[in-house]
């Protein structure tokens, strides 16, 4: 008998309308796991090795750190409209050949 191993999953993480205020929570909050997620491997990876490659996290660092930037922004503006933001954020997760 042959058994199906899923190979693919989806979490959604948001989904909901938010105040301004409460998206930035959400949205900054999701940014700084990550960023920090990156520090973390930037750190293990330079354990014991101080010539470590470390051009992968330090680049998505910056990346994260923008759109950080970015994202208050927009947000900001959203708020002076009196507006306020749907997120649908799913994370989808997958095996890889």
């Amino acid at each position: 008998m042959e058994t199906m191993t899923k190979t693919d999953q989806k979490i959604q993480l948001v989904d909901g309308s938010f105040t301004p205020s409460e998206a930035s929570d959400v949205i900054l909050a999701l940014l700084d796991e990550k960023i920090n997620f990156h520090k973390l491997q930037r750190i293990s990876w330079c354990e014991g090795s101080s010539d470590a490659d470390t051009n992968y996290p330090d680049g998505r660092i910056q990346e994260l750190e923008n759109e950080k930037r970015i994202t208050k922004e927009f947000i900001a503006s959203v708020r002076n409209q009196g507006k306020r933001l749907r997120i649908n954020g799913t994370l989808e997760i997958s095996l890889e050949e």
